[in-house]
């Protein structure tokens, strides 16, 4: 199973009248939101050129958006129950001298995306004052 949500919204900002760097704080602030329900009030932003949620000096979720005629691509990827070992063998979002966290760690406890989904979901539409609707599963 694999231990990162990635959300890749695809939003045409300029329907929204939201600039790309209000666009990546809210993307920031849904994720802090999302940290406050699971109790991790530590979580906070850094200011550009940072992005992203972090716990200390450690990326929680990394996030990474394109923007072309105003139509959002990519997003961001937020740590459940990642293997962090991983991260021991690169240089994450090319940051020296940071470190890699993820729910499960800075909980105690193992979070995984089926626990964060909806959660996230939730957040994702305070945040950007939405209804999310979800087509019928043709299978049934």
């Amino acid at each position: 199973r694999p231990g990162q949500l990635l959300a890749f919204p695809v939003l045409d900002l300029r329907r929204r009248r939201l600039p790309l760097r209000g666009y990546v704080a809210a993307l920031e602030s849904l994720v802090l939101r999302l940290c406050r329900r699971f109790g991790l009030a530590a979580a906070r932003a850094l200011p550009p050129p940072f992005t992203g949620v972090w716990m200390g000096d450690n990326k929680l979720c990394a996030i990474g958006v394109h923007c072309g005629n105003h139509i959002t691509s990519h997003g961001l990827a937020l740590n459940c129950c990642t293997d962090l070992s991983w991260f021991e063998h690169i240089v994450p979002c090319g940051l020296e001298g940071k470190g890699v966290t993820s729910l499960s760690q800075e909980l105690g406890r193992q979070v995984t995306v089926d626990h964060v989904l909806q959660p996230f979901l939730d957040s994702f539409q305070e945040v950007f004052d939405c209804t999310l609707v979800f087509p019928e599963d043709p299978g049934d």
